[in-house]
C-alpha cells in the first residue's frame, strides 16, 4: 500500500514530532507495517463512527492516534490526522486540554 501525506497531514506531523520526538521510532515502524499489511493485528487497525464513519484510525500509543483513509482499490492509505483522542476524534486543540 502506499502512503500518502497531504499538506496539512504533512504540517500536523512536523508540529506532533516537535514536541514528541522520542515517539519518531515508533511511528516510522507503524507507518512500514501500514504500507507492507494494514491488518496487522499489533496495529490495532479500526473503523470509526459517526461522522469520522468513512475513516479508520491506528494506535500510535495510549494517548496519540492516527486518523487515514484506507482506499483498497487503488491501493492506498492517506493520512490524515495525528494528535491526541481528543484532537483527532472530538477537534479539540491541544491547547484547549
Amino acid at each position: 500500500m502506499q502512503l500518502i501525506r497531504n499538506k496539512f497531514y504533512q504540517k500536523k506531523e512536523q508540529k506532533f514530532f516537535k514536541k514528541h520526538p522520542n515517539l519518531l521510532d515508533k511511528y516510522a515502524n507503524i507507518l512500514k507495517k501500514l504500507g507492507s499489511n494494514p491488518s496487522e493485528q499489533i496495529l490495532r487497525l479500526h473503523k470509526l463512527q459517526g461522522k469520522l464513519k468513512d475513516f479508520h484510525a491506528v494506535s500510535l500509543n495510549y494517548e496519540y492516534r492516527i486518523i487515514l483513509l484506507i482506499n483498497i482499490l487503488d491501493d492506498r492509505i492517506v493520512l490524515v490526522d495525528i494528535g491526541t483522542h481528543d484532537e483527532v476524534y472530538l477537534g479539540k486543540s491541544s491547547t484547549t486540554t
